[in-house]
């Protein structure tokens, strides 16, 4: 398997993405937004980003770990290398989980939370995702879209709406994301796709997929036209073109007027 990533921050702030991969594994991690709240951690997303997703390389370098039980461990170790920060708040770092491994004729996938594994296969395209999230807290969120992006309004909603999200997070009425416990890791979708059913796959997270699930720009075929042509990069900064034409959310209501973009792009 060959693959090719890049990940590029939304703005000023640091990348909280992280993206990686190997000749039989591509993981892609999308750490959540704290919009300035507390989260009992000194470290921060972009160190639990970082730590996670080396983590789980070499979990996973073991062909015979399943994916669920890779993520479990790595959530222990990663925890396990920060006690003194108050790992039980509800906003403890965390992140989306996308994996895609290669082994003996098939394609194994795990997706915790909205950060998608597209597979071009013989009869089009297949979408992998966890939309927990979209369920809960309409209201809120309905609310951070009224206003444009970079307002005091807009920055209030969100915050009003994290806070609320946190309540929510990792609990049985609510969506799962990677965070201290290893409990989450059940929680994920896996799978397994025979090989020859597949020609290519994207691993993205949120900010490079909404060029199709959220602006309606591209379909996925296009988005793979793209990342043959030029690469995660390329399709990177089509995401950033099309965001540029509506810096305030207007067109697009969203949460950030460009959010972190990650791909892993896998080809054999």
């Amino acid at each position: 398997m060959r693959v090719a990533i890049d990940t590029q921050p939304g703005g000023a702030a640091p990348n909280e993405d992280w993206v990686g991969g190997t000749p039989s594994l591509a993981v892609v991690l999308d750490g959540l937004s704290t919009a300035g709240l507390d989260t009992g951690c000194r470290h921060g997303v972009p160190w639990y980003v970082a730590h996670l997703g080396s983590q789980l390389v070499a979990a996973l370098a073991d062909p015979g770990a399943s994916l669920t039980a890779g993520l479990a461990g790595a959530l222990e170790r990663v925890a396990a290398l920060h006690p003194e920060c108050d790992l039980a708040s509800p906003g403890t770092p965390s992140a989306t989980v996308a994996i895609l491994r290669q082994r003996e004729g098939f394609f194994d996938h795990l997706v915790l939370a909205d950060s998608p594994i597209v597979l071009e296969g013989n009869q089009g395209f297949s979408v992998i995702t966890d939309l927990r999230v979209d369920q809960v807290l309409p209201e809120l969120k309905a609310e951070v879209e009224r206003y444009e992006t970079h307002t005091a309004e807009h920055k209030e909603a969100l915050r009003r709406l994290v806070l609320a999200q946190r309540q929510t997070r990792n609990t049985a009425t609510g969506y799962w994301v990677a965070a201290a416990n290893p409990e989450a890791a059940e929680q994920a979708l896996t799978g397994s796709t025979p090989a020859q059913a597949v020609r290519a796959a994207a691993l993205m997270s949120d900010g490079a997929a909404c060029l199709v699930t959220d602006y309606a720009m591209a379909t996925w075929s296009e988005v793979f036209t793209t990342l043959q042509a030029g690469g995660p990069r390329e399709l990177i900064d089509t995401v950033r073109k099309v965001e540029a034409t509506d810096p305030r959310g207007q067109r697009w209501p969203r949460y950030k007027s460009g959010d972190d973009a990650s791909v892993a792009f896998c080809q054999w």
